[in-house]
């Protein structure tokens, strides 16, 4: 990475109360029990869900590029009271901005101006989104008039749909999160103080392997990093968001896990999370298989596509269980991923589970 950029620490529950939205509407991805989740979103009134639910859909509510670029307290209240001094038809841009390719926010935002989209806005779009996914997965796929009338759509009425989205968060807060962000809020300091311990420790690349439980960094493109903003969140634990917080990639974001591995997503859960995500990894011969040949080399989901000799999309399911139980290293870099055991995980899962089954408190 170069000469190691100045660590700017930060910590704030408005991350987890926008990051608990997609996990709660992905519960699969976090491997968080689906009838738990759903659980949650039922003590929602009908329009305010079914509208968050549209915003997760959208990417609307990944609000993480823009709270790390505001300044003062970033508690959900306070967070919530900045998005409400925004005016209605400017709050989805402001939001968006941070992340959105010039050339998709130039149409949006014309369409936003106008009021209105013309059909040939549709194929416009189409055509940015194709090219967009492209070149950031080096995959083709294909968009449906659905969703991308539904986009443009909400963009021709963006003072509504801004207002829609502050009630709909005010809803959610007052609901659900006001007592969840109380909760979390001991483990995200722990979380932070051990970090910057580590910090003072260990090498940029070590450091953030640590903190991603398994994830490697080998980014040409950080080389002129100035600096890298570390924030941790409880609800998104163990996978990271790493993204460039300014055009000139000069600043970055690195928002890593912040739950304790004896603390579980589910309040008042008796079986530690990360023992049941482990053993739920292990208990499948093709995780089995893979973790063997990933003991012995490190290799790509193509390279174990041919020797398991299955599809691509199946070894990257079974890949993303081992991930997200914290059993795999994965190197990322401009050519791609590459995965290797992570053989401390795999030793601790005995430990744990002597520990469990002992009547140990985490």
């Amino acid at each position: 990475m170069g000469i190691a950029p100045q660590l700017t620490w930060e910590m704030g529950t408005a991350y987890d109360l926008f990051t608990s939205l997609d996990v709660i509407h992905n519960p699969a991805r976090y491997g968080l029990r689906g009838s738990w989740a759903a659980g949650v979103r039922s003590r929602l009134p009908v329009e305010q869900r079914e509208f968050l639910q549209h915003g997760v859909e959208q990417h609307h509510f990944w609000a993480t590029p823009w709270l790390a670029n505001q300044s003062g307290p970033k508690d959900s209240a306070s967070v919530l009271q900045k998005l409400a001094e925004i005016s209605p038809e400017k709050r989805l841009q402001e939001i968006t901005a941070c992340y959105m390719p010039e050339d998709i926010r130039m149409l949006l935002y014309r369409v936003a101006q106008d009021g209105v989209w013309q059909p040939e806005d549709k194929e416009t779009l189409r055509d940015l989104y194709v090219q967009m996914y492209k070149e950031e997965t080096g995959k083709s796929k294909r968009f449906s008039d659905e969703e991308l009338e539904n986009t443009l759509t909400v963009w021709a009425d963006t003072a509504v749909y801004g207002q829609n989205m502050l009630d709909a968060l005010n809803v959610y807060y007052d609901v659900f999160f006001k007592e969840e962000e109380a909760r979390i809020q001991k483990s995200l300091e722990i979380r932070i103080a051990e970090a910057q311990a580590l910090a003072n420790k260990l090498p940029l690349p070590d450091l953030l392997n640590q903190l991603s439980q398994g994830l490697r960094f080998e980014f040409e493109q950080t080389a002129e990093m100035a600096e890298l903003v570390m924030i941790p969140s409880f609800w998104s634990t163990p996978l990271t968001l790493f993204t460039p917080l300014s055009p000139d990639k000069k600043r970055w974001l690195f928002l890593f896990g912040g739950r304790p591995d004896g603390v579980s997503l589910v309040p008042g859960e008796v079986v530690p999370e990360l023992l049941y995500q482990m053993l739920k990894a292990l208990a499948d011969p093709t995780r089995l298989r893979i973790l063997r040949y990933l003991s012995e080399e490190p290799l790509t989901p193509a390279e174990l596509a041919r020797r398991l000799r299955l599809r691509p999309p199946t070894v990257i399911h079974h890949l993303d269980a081992l991930r997200l139980a914290r059993l795999v290293h994965v190197t990322l870099s401009a050519n791609g991923r590459r995965y290797e055991a992570r053989h401390e995980a795999i030793q601790n899962v005995s430990v744990m589970l002597d520990a469990f089954l002992a009547g140990e408190r985490p």
